[in-house]
């Protein structure tokens, strides 16, 4: 049996816990120490440390404090990890805590964060997604049902401090192109709820006051939210100091691919089995810059999808050129039109499209002026044909199931 080297209590505030930080630096002490070679498990909160309930109001994700996230477990110090080497972890297992079988999607609001179509959805919403096995399905989403690809959202090193300082440099300046901005352009050091792990007293108030907030991806891989990162996958981290300091959290149970309402995917509480091993001196003898990574051998089966186009022209009939993130908000609306005609709302559209297993495919990217971007939906995970027909679309929900997304209202 695999040995767990960081243990959480749901019951008590991440802030309790010296294995856990919200923020990227250096000086951030090791919670553990492993040899290359080496197996555990650690255990992680969701990513907002408990701040969302299992209930039918979305008031907690409306007031939800996004300057205390994300919760990561760690670092884990690797023994011989140097700067330049490549830490390869190997991701054996995932899964939910046995009391804690369910887990949450929402849409913040404008005000607090928004997401990708917050201008279609400003108000904050939330669905709860229950686990059964390998399977989840939602009170607030009928007539769904599908198979959870577990991964974490969230994994990566430790920065070097000229690495942070290179990260805070370019955030700080595209922010100030548009500071009055909202959503912000970037989310820049915030001292007054950084969790430092271990580091206390001066050390922490130094440190935090210049620690990287953990909201994007960068080099050192963070919060790239890859669904196809899961059990069985192989991951080749770039490493920037000294022992490495692997951080791991914001689990989910399933995601859409660009988890595109942000609190976008079903997050979770859970543990992560890993392995690690060294490359020595692997970034430069591969070219590495950022992480690479092998995806798991065992994914949801749909073989049937329904596959919406987007171009690079918004709402508003403006052309943009090449635009591929304008093509694949385009490609995520049109679903959401299609799928209201099936009876569900625009917000539990959204939701599936968040949670569900989609493939978001970049298709074209030369053909001026237009880029093309594609969703997949897979048609399987409904339990009624959502194909197009002569017939027209089945009123599958119309009169019969009527249970919205849980709001703030």
């Amino acid at each position: 049996m695999a040995e767990t080297i960081i243990k959480i209590d749901l019951n008590k505030s991440p802030y309790d816990q010296k294995d856990v930080h919200n923020r990227w630096h250096p000086d951030i002490p090791m919670a553990a120490m492993v040899k290359p070679g080496d197996d555990f498990i650690i255990e992680c909160y969701d990513w907002t440390g408990g701040q969302i309930k299992n209930d039918d109001s979305a008031a907690d994700v409306r007031d939800v404090d996004l300057t205390q996230v994300h919760f990561l477990s760690g670092p884990v110090g690797v023994e011989g990890a140097e700067p330049g080497d490549l830490l390869v972890v190997d991701i054996l297992d995932i899964g939910a805590f046995d009391e804690s079988l369910w887990g949450f999607n929402g849409f913040f609001s404008k005000q607090n964060g928004g997401g990708f179509l917050t201008e279609h959805f400003p108000e904050a919403q939330k669905s709860i997604w229950d686990f059964n096995g390998m399977f989840t399905s939602s009170r607030h989403v009928p007539g769904v049902e599908f198979a959870g690809l577990i991964h974490p959202g969230l994994i990566g090193c430790l920065p070097s401090k000229a690495l942070l300082a290179e990260w805070n440099s370019r955030e700080k300046a595209l922010y100030d192109t548009e500071p009055d901005r909202i959503p912000a352009l970037a989310t820049l050091p915030y001292s007054d709820t950084a969790h430092m792990g271990a580091l206390s007293g001066v050390d922490r108030d130094a440190a935090a006051a210049e620690a990287a907030r953990t909201v994007p991806p960068r080099e050192h891989g963070g919060n790239c939210d890859i669904k196809d990162l899961s059990r069985g996958s192989k991951v080749y981290f770039p490493v920037y100091v000294e022992g490495g300091g692997l951080s791991v959290g914001d689990l989910h149970f399933s995601q859409g691919d660009g988890e595109i309402t942000f609190c976008g995917a079903i997050e979770m509480a859970g543990w992560i089995h890993m392995r690690v091993e060294l490359i020595k001196d692997g970034m430069s003898k591969y070219a590495i810059k950022n992480p690479i990574f092998k995806p798991s051998p065992i994914t949801p089966r749909y073989d049937d999808y329904l596959i919406f186009e987007g171009i690079s022209v918004d709402e508003q009939g403006k052309q943009h050129y090449l635009d591929v993130h304008i093509a694949y908000r385009q490609a995520c609306l049109n679903a959401i039109e299609y799928l209201k005609k099936f009876g569900y709302s625009g917000a539990q559209a959204y939701a599936i499209l968040g949670t569900a297993p989609v493939q978001g495919h970049i298709s074209g990217v030369v053909d001026i002026p237009n880029a093309c971007a594609t969703l997949w939906l897979p048609t399987d995970i409904f339990a009624f044909d959502v194909n197009p027909s002569a017939v027209g679309p089945d009123k599958y929900l119309d009169g019969s199931i009527d249970v919205p997304l849980a709001s703030d209202k």
